[in-house]
C-alpha cells in the first residue's frame, strides 16, 4: 500500500505544470472575429473539420449553448438570420511587435471585416496581407500595431512523438481556453492538404480553436491548430496542426512577396504496398512510386521515368509516398535536388532542378496521342484490343492496349477493369496487342507482377499475383 501511494505521488509530480507557460504566452494569442456579406446558405449545416465557429453550427449544440450564443451576450450579436451579415470566430497569434498575425485561411475566408481582440480586451482592426489555401494559412496585419506581445517561435522538426504540447484558443467563442495533450504522430498527410506534413495530437481542439498556436513545454510555438477528425462536429481525440517550420516559410513569402512559390517535380505518385514492393524487387514497402511523369516537367528533363521508386530526396529517406510532396514543396524554385531512385532493381542517383508548382489545375500537359490498329484478345482472364483513335486522343495516350473484358483470374484479383488502358506489364512497355501477348507469355510463374494502367486519365500501378 505504501509503495502504491508513493508511486502515485511520484507520477503526479512528473506531470508538467503549464501555469507559467500560459501566463507568459496568453498575451500574444488573439481572438479573430470576421464579418462577411449574408449568404443564402447561412443556415446550412456542415463545414469541414477545423472550421471557425459560426452560426451554422449552433443547431448542433445543446439547447443551453444555443440560448447563450443567441442571447444579448452572444459574440455574434443576436439571432442569426439570412438577411444579417455572417459572422464567425477563430484564433491566431502575433509573431511580430508591429502586428503580423498568423491564422488559418478558413478562419478569414470571404471576410469583409476582420477584428482582432487581445487578452487585455482591446479590439483592433486587421487587414489581410495574403493567404495560401494549399497550406490553409493566412497572414493578417493589425492596423496601428506597435510594441505588441509576441510568441516565441520554435522548431517543429525537433518534435518527438509522445511529448507534451498545449493549445490556447477560443473554442465555441470561449476565449483563452487552454487544453493540453501529447504529440500522437508526425508527418500526417490529409486528403485535402498534400503539401503539409501535419502534426497529429490528442489536444482537445474544437470549432473556434482554428488558427491558434500549439506550444511545446519550452513555451515555443511548434504548430498552428488547423483541423480535427470528427463524426460529431466536436473533438474526438484526433487533432491536426500545421508545423511551424512550414508555416513560417509561408509567412515570410507572403510578407515579403505577397505570394507563395513551392517546388514542383511534375510527377504523379502512389504508395508502395507489400505486393508492389515484391514486384519491383524491394525487400520491404518504402518510397514513392512514380505512376506518371508530366510532359515538360522538371522530372522529365531530369530523366525520371514511370515505374521509378523514389527512395531518397536530398539525403532524406522517403518512407511513404506522402513524404515526398512536402520535401519537394519546401525546396526553393530553381535549386537542384539529388534523388535516389530504384529502377529495374538497381538504385541510381539523379539530379533535378526544381520548378515552380503551377496554379491548381495547371501543368497537366501530356504528350500527343497516336492511332492504334488491329484487333486481338489476351490471357490472364482479360481481353484487350487496340485503343480506338478517339479514345486515345481524349485520354492523351501514345500507346497501350484497351481492356474490354475481365473474367476470373489474376487481372480481376488485381483490380483491373474494363476500359482501363494497360501501358506496361512487368516493367516492359506495351505499345500494341502483339507486344502485350509477347510480354505476358514470358511472365514469371512464381512472383507478383506490376501492371501500369491509365484509368480516367490517371496512371496507377496494380499488382497481379500468380
Amino acid at each position: 500500500m505504501v509503495s502504491l501511494v508513493w508511486a502515485q505521488g511520484a507520477s503526479a509530480r512528473s506531470l508538467p505544470d503549464f501555469t507559467e507557460l500560459v501566463e507568459e504566452n496568453s498575451g500574444a494569442v488573439v481572438n479573430i472575429s470576421t464579418t462577411s456579406a449574408p449568404s443564402p446558405s447561412s443556415h446550412s449545416g456542415g463545414g469541414y473539420p477545423g472550421m471557425p465557429f459560426d452560426e451554422r453550427q449552433l443547431e448542433q449544440l445543446p439547447e443551453f449553448f444555443q440560448d447563450f450564443f443567441r442571447g444579448p451576450q452572444s459574440p455574434f450579436g443576436g439571432s442569426p438570420g439570412r438577411s444579417e451579415p455572417r459572422r464567425s470566430m477563430g484564433s491566431g497569434f502575433i509573431v511580430s511587435k508591429d502586428g503580423y498575425v498568423l491564422t488559418n485561411n478558413h478562419v478569414i475566408e470571404g471576410a469583409d471585416e476582420i477584428v482582432v481582440r487581445l487578452s487585455d480586451r482591446r479590439e483592433l482592426q486587421a487587414t489581410l496581407v495574403g493567404t495560401d489555401p494549399r497550406s490553409d494559412m493566412a497572414v493578417l496585419k493589425i492596423e496601428d500595431g506597435d510594441d505588441l506581445p509576441v510568441v516565441k517561435i520554435g522548431q517543429s522538426r525537433d518534435l518527438e512523438v509522445g511529448e507534451w504540447v498545449l493549445a490556447i484558443g477560443s473554442p465555441f467563442g470561449f476565449d483563452y481556453t487552454v487544453t493540453a495533450g501529447i504529440v500522437s504522430a508526425l508527418g500526417r498527410s490529409l486528403p485535402t492538404e498534400n503539401y503539409v506534413p501535419f502534426i497529429q495530437t490528442d489536444v482537445a481542439i474544437n470549432p473556434g480553436n482554428s488558427g491558434g498556436p500549439l506550444f511545446n513545454l519550452d513555451g515555443e510555438v511548434v504548430g498552428i491548430n488547423s483541423q480535427i477528425y470528427t463524426r460529431s462536429g466536436g473533438f474526438m481525440g484526433v487533432s491536426f496542426a500545421i508545423p511551424i517550420d512550414d508555416a513560417m516559410n509561408v509567412f515570410r513569402q507572403i510578407r515579403d512577396k505577397g505570394t507563395v512559390a513551392r517546388g514542383w517535380l511534375g510527377v504523379l505518385i502512389q504508395e508502395v504496398n507489400r505486393d508492389l514492393a515484391e514486384s519491383f524487387g524491394l525487400k520491404r514497402p518504402r518510397g514513392a512510386l512514380i505512376a506518371e511523369v508530366m510532359a515538360g516537367s522538371p522530372a522529365e528533363k531530369a530523366g525520371l521515368e514511370a515505374g521509378d521508386i523514389v527512395l531518397e530526396y536530398d539525403g532524406d529517406d522517403v518512407e511513404l509516398s506522402s513524404d515526398l510532396p512536402p520535401m519537394v514543396g519546401r525546396t526553393p524554385v530553381g535549386e537542384s535536388a539529388s534523388l535516389v531512385v530504384l529502377r529495374e532493381g538497381r538504385e541510381m542517383s539523379l539530379d533535378v532542378e526544381i520548378g515552380k508548382l503551377p496554379e491548381q489545375g495547371d501543368g497537366q500537359a501530356r504528350a500527343p496521342a497516336t492511332d492504334q490498329n488491329g484487333p486481338a484478345s489476351a490471357p490472364l482472364g482479360l481481353t484487350v484490343e487496340p485503343i480506338p483513335a478517339e479514345l486515345a486522343d481524349s485520354m492523351e495516350l501514345e500507346s497501350g492496349v484497351l481492356v474490354t473484358h475481365v473474367g476470373r483470374g489474376p487481372a480481376l484479383n488485381a483490380g483491373i477493369r474494363p476500359r482501363d488502358v494497360i501501358t506496361e506489364v512487368h516493367r516492359k512497355p506495351v505499345g500494341s496487342v502483339e507486344e502485350f501477348h509477347e510480354v505476358v507469355s514470358s511472365l514469371p510463374d512464381d512472383r507478383a507482377v506490376s501492371v501500369r494502367i491509365v484509368r480516367q486519365g490517371r496512371a496507377i500501378y496494380l499488382v497481379m499475383k500468380p
